[in-house]
């Protein structure tokens, strides 16, 4: 069985995730294959679109495979993890320069190198089941995949999901400009049909938008106040006070959730979103994201961080150092040389 199921029907390029028992989780052969599926139809005239899903129903694509990155992380080899998070950046560099319209069907679960496979392209569904998230900072990581590229764009909501990990549906997915239209998952299949009998760029985009149904209201609409009050501070220290000083329910479960990450991955996220502000373009944001990647691989913080969320399951990391006030200026530095 292909972990990519990569094909063409009608006018449509098909690219099926195909780890169900994983829930898509990504490896690197599945990122080359997509690379290389998408390098095939760049210019291929039978290909008017691309379509993206995930096979299971329960996911578009739940991250990377978290398992191999930290048995080689554990064992001091950082070629494995090195390779993999250099083919899945090429990857999400050549979806977002896809010269056809890319759409990616992002239903169920959608965490971490899943928003990678889905984001980046230029039309992006959501739907009832969506459940999106970047919770790297819980395992000594931080948001990559090019979303320090694309959190950065929308702060202070970026911030908030970059730190605390929060996972949201359908509607706030399309507030954080992670996602353009709310379809039902009911509907998919009858959309796909449609779509893949589509003959130019401009029939698939008007079957885009005939498909598309208002989406719930946003959850998180309703804390842009506090949210701009708190995230606007330069410090993580400054930001955990501000939530906590702010007496907001939802501020106050902010901070929890911060208090509990690894307060290394905290820093250096913080300073990843705040460069990627003002980078000119996602590559550059993608080419600072790789550097950072394979430094969280010499980290104490990533081994322990799955060891604890994943392979032990206790829930319990310890993280060093293991406050915000102990992670100095330097230990951040040291992530961004390399």
């Amino acid at each position: 069985m292909e972990e990519v199921e990569t094909r063409i029907e009608g006018h449509a390029g098909r690219i099926t995730l195909n780890r169900p028992q994983a829930l898509n989780a990504l490896t690197q052969k599945m990122c080359e294959a997509i690379d290389a599926a998408l390098a095939g139809w760049a210019d291929d005239p039978a290909v008017v679109l691309v379509i993206v899903d995930g096979a299971g129903g329960r996911a578009l694509c739940a991250g990377g495979d978290i398992r191999v990155l930290y048995n080689a992380a554990r064992a001091g080899d950082l070629r494995v993890p090195a390779a993999f998070f250099a083919a899945e950046y090429r990857m999400n560099a050549r979806i977002a320069a896809f010269p056809k319209p890319y759409v990616a069907f992002m239903d169920g679960v959608v965490m971490g190198g899943g928003v990678g496979v889905s984001a980046h392209g230029s039309h992006r569904l959501v739907t009832e089941r969506t459940m999106l998230a970047m919770p790297e900072t819980g395992i000594g990581l931080f948001p990559d995949v090019g979303a320090t590229w694309l959190l950065s764009r929308k702060l202070p909501l970026g911030l908030h999901l970059a730190l605390t990990g929060a996972r949201i549906g359908a509607a706030d997915a399309i507030l954080a400009g992670l996602a353009d239209y709310y379809v039902s998952s009911a509907a998919l299949p009858d959309l796909i049909t449609r779509l893949c009998a589509c003959e130019t760029k401009a029939a698939a985009a008007a079957c885009l938008d005939a498909a598309a149904e208002p989406p719930p209201p946003a959850a998180l609409g309703a804390d842009r106040a506090w949210m701009d009050d708190c995230y606007r501070h330069s410090t993580l220290e400054l930001i955990r006070d501000a939530l906590h000083a702010s007496g907001h329910p939802a501020a106050l479960a902010a901070a929890a959730e911060i208090s509990a990450r690894s307060p290394s991955s905290l820093k250096v996220t913080l300073r990843a979103l705040r460069e990627a502000e003002a980078m000119r373009d996602l590559d550059q944001a993608l080419a600072q994201e790789l550097v950072l990647a394979v430094s969280c691989m010499r980290s104490h913080d990533f081994v322990e961080g799955v060891r604890a969320a994943v392979i032990d399951k206790d829930r319990a990391p310890r993280w060093k150092p293991d406050t915000l006030e102990c992670v100095s200026e330097e230990i951040v530095a040291s992530y961004f040389a390399g």
